[in-house]
């Protein structure tokens, strides 16, 4: 049931790829965003801009000017004010990287992850991934990860190649991977987040590389994810269909702990394996990521928990901070799946240069 999209593919994927994005997104519930990228050009210079009123405000209210005084000569600013004005703005962004912006404020939110309304494919992904993942499966996987390195190459490289899938889960884009992951970072930078911030946009779905590898087909790399090992949350999308799951009758796995413990912390807690535990793996050991970066990337597509509120009772002081930073995250990866496409070439030099600078092995074995 996996497909691959490849430019030189079957004359019907030609003519489905060649139509306007706007046509292939017929039939799914999504609204448009046209002008609000305006609002974000000054949303990014907000903090310089009030830094800059504050001052002159306090040179105004410092020397109250007398009837008939003629006013003060006007000073251009100096380069290291300017500096210095700069590095407050970055330090105020990094502090309040969690903070929701404007920018999203007017989404509809109920457009997207419109599941009841998905096309067939969509069903049929879930289908056979709640029916597959299953405790042997993800430890077998673990196992494979652990001993086998399926390929070497930059970050870069390994989003190239990604163009070629088509992720069969997501019923709000049929977007090349690179460009969602484009739309991602950039909307993460046009609102002037951390720079670590705009890589996790960048590379969270970078472990989709499964799919040429290891996988079985597509069920065991995208959609959402949730613990295996107890019992399967009906807060998890079409939950009917984990009867069809070996783990389901098993009194082992069947209960509300299963192989867990009340407030055991997820990082204990075996997650249906996927491109999120893969990449998670591989950011951690190669790259420089916060902590807060790295549970993005491990936690984005654990839908039950970060926006259902499932599994809380496996959670420990530290998921609740990572809590917030996911939270933070989604909104970019699911908002940004718009119908606008960047320039790739245009955008690479910036985005090599991110790569390096939380990336120092240049050559990651995947």
């Amino acid at each position: 049931m996996s497909r691959i999209t490849k430019s030189s593919s079957s004359s019907t994927s030609t003519q489905k790829h060649s139509k306007p994005l706007s046509e292939k997104r017929q039939g799914q519930v999504l609204e448009h965003i046209d002008d609000e990228v305006l609002n974000v050009n000054v949303l990014r210079n907000n903090l310089k801009t009030q830094a800059v009123q504050a001052a002159t405000a306090s040179e105004t209210n410092s020397s109250t000017l007398l009837p008939h005084t003629p006013p003060k000569e006007t000073i251009t600013p100096t380069l290291e004010y300017e500096m210095s004005l700069q590095e407050k703005s970055d330090q105020l962004a990094d502090e309040n990287w969690h903070i929701a912006t404007e920018y999203y404020k007017n989404i509809d939110t109920k457009a997207f992850r419109q599941y009841e309304l998905a096309c067939d494919r969509v069903k049929s992904f879930y289908e056979e991934q709640h029916a597959k993942q299953t405790v042997a499966y993800n430890i077998q996987a673990r196992i494979n990860f652990k001993t086998k390195t399926r390929d070497t190459m930059t970050v870069w490289q390994a989003l190239e190649k990604l163009n070629k899938l088509l992720d069969e889960s997501d019923p709000d884009t049929e977007l090349s991977q690179i460009s969602h992951a484009l739309q991602t970072a950039e909307a993460i930078r046009r609102d002037n987040k951390p720079r670590w911030f705009q890589l996790v946009g960048l590379i969270h779905d970078l472990g989709k590389l499964l799919y040429f590898y290891d996988s079985r087909g597509q069920w065991d790399v995208v959609g959402d994810t949730f613990p295996v090992g107890c019992k399967f949350s009906k807060r998890i999308i079409f939950p009917d269909s984990f009867k069809s799951n070996p783990d389901f009758l098993n009194p082992l796995y069947n209960t509300k702990y299963g192989i867990y413990s009340k407030h055991c912390g997820l990082d204990k807690v075996m997650l249906s394996w996927g491109h999120d535990e893969y990449m998670f793996h591989i950011a951690q050991k190669y790259s420089t990521l916060p902590k807060e970066g790295l549970a993005m990337i491990r936690y984005h597509s654990f839908y039950p928990w970060h926006q259902e509120m499932a599994y809380t009772y496996l959670m420990d002081d530290h998921d609740k901070e990572m809590l917030k930073a996911v939270k933070a995250f989604n909104q970019y990866d699911l908002y940004s799946k718009i119908d606008q496409e960047y320039d790739v070439e245009e955008l690479k030099p910036y985005y090599l240069e991110l790569i390096d600078e939380f990336f120092p092995d240049k050559v990651i074995d995947f």
